[in-house]
């Protein structure tokens, strides 16, 4: 078993991400790039203290450019987990605004 810190990188807040949040209760994560669905699901509910119902994954590609004749790596490749809470468990990133 890794690290449940390991697991999950970073939220993932953007508009669509926060819209998710409002309707569906969805929350988006950076997550390993190795990270099974279990693991994250094991590292939300012990970080945050909620219920997980479904976990969804997808692993973005890099994003590539070309530069001359040379095609160079702007963005590198990432996984990104939609994380499906139970009704009534909150995840709220702007607890102190």
């Amino acid at each position: 078993m890794r690290d449940i810190y390991r697991v999950i990188k970073r939220p993932v807040v953007t508009e669509k991400s926060n819209r998710l949040n409002e309707k569906l209760n969805q929350v988006v994560f950076e997550v390993d790039w190795s990270a099974s669905k279990s693991e994250i699901k094991l590292a939300v509910e012990k970080i945050f203290n909620v219920k997980v119902d479904k976990v969804r994954t997808v692993r973005i590609a890099a994003k590539r450019k070309r530069y001359g004749r040379r095609m160079v790596q702007r963005q590198s490749a990432w996984k990104k987990a939609f994380v499906s809470l139970q009704e009534g468990s909150k995840i709220d990133f702007y607890e102190g605004t």
